[in-house]
């Protein structure tokens, strides 16, 4: 069975099927799904689905690309959500400076030691988003020794990921890592022992060779595993059942 620790069956595009796709996924060998709130709204939405599906866990944040005007009150709606029996961490949170138009740096940092601080508090670990900003991503979470989590879909270099993996951090690996360019992804995946490895989509983006193109869902999960078995020489169903404990672990989901 695998568990899909990252995808957003929140979004849009799954409005047409979204109930059909989510309830068929453990006949397809997917037990678990965490789905990660953006905003207030997802988030909100992320729960209401945990709610409705035994195999679909939740959780909340302010993802940095959806923070512009973020403050206080918002804060207060997460930690609010963050009680529900079924919020298993906080996120998607961290930073974003890959688009210029992005939320300053600063404001992005603040609220992402805001949530930092707000998991430390509550005892949940973290789902961090980090785009072409792994400096100052790594600065701030050793700010926050008490907390830990994953570096959803993995982007920075494998020395960044061994300082991560000695902290206790773990590593979301997703469909890019089936793509031609992805080298450094493999130099990663190396130096990852597969206690620490993650198995994400992000649906519905980012789907795997060889539906890359398309619509991204947790049916695709295989094809990461398969190609992370091919770098560490595992049987990718090993593999997948030992990714499925990892994030049991991580996010004190007991089934």
């Amino acid at each position: 069975m695998y568990f899909d620790t990252h995808a957003h069956y929140d979004d849009a595009a799954f409005e047409a099927d979204r109930d059909a796709l989510l309830s068929a996924l453990p006949e397809f060998g997917v037990g678990l799904v965490i789905d990660p709130g953006c905003d207030v709204e997802s988030s909100r939405a992320a729960v209401a689905l945990a709610e409705r599906f035994s195999h679909v866990y939740a959780a909340v944040g302010l993802h940095p690309e959806n923070c512009q005007g973020c403050g206080r009150a918002e804060l207060e709606v997460i930690r609010k959500l963050a009680a529900h029996p079924k919020t298993v961490a906080i996120g998607e949170i961290g930073l974003d400076y890959h688009w210029d138009t992005n939320p300053p740096k600063a404001f992005q940092q603040e609220l992402f030691r805001l949530q930092l601080e707000l998991a430390g508090e509550l005892d949940l670990p973290v789902i961090v988003h980090d785009r072409d900003a792994h400096g100052d991503s790594l600065a701030i979470v050793e700010e926050y020794p008490e907390v830990r989590g994953v570096f959803h879909c993995y982007s920075g270099s494998a020395e960044m990921a061994q300082i991560l993996l000695e902290r206790g951090w773990y590593l979301g690996f997703d469909g890019p890592i089936t793509y031609k360019n992805a080298r450094k992804a493999r130099e990663v995946a190396e130096v990852t022992p597969p206690e620490r490895i993650l198995l994400e989509t992000d649906s519905p983006y980012l789907s795997p060779v060889p539906n890359r193109g398309r619509r991204n869902d947790s049916r695709n999960l295989p094809y990461i595993a398969a190609m992370l078995g091919t770098w560490k020489n595992v049987d990718p169903d090993k593999l997948a059942r030992i990714a499925m404990e990892n994030g049991k672990r991580l996010f004190g989901i007991e089934v």
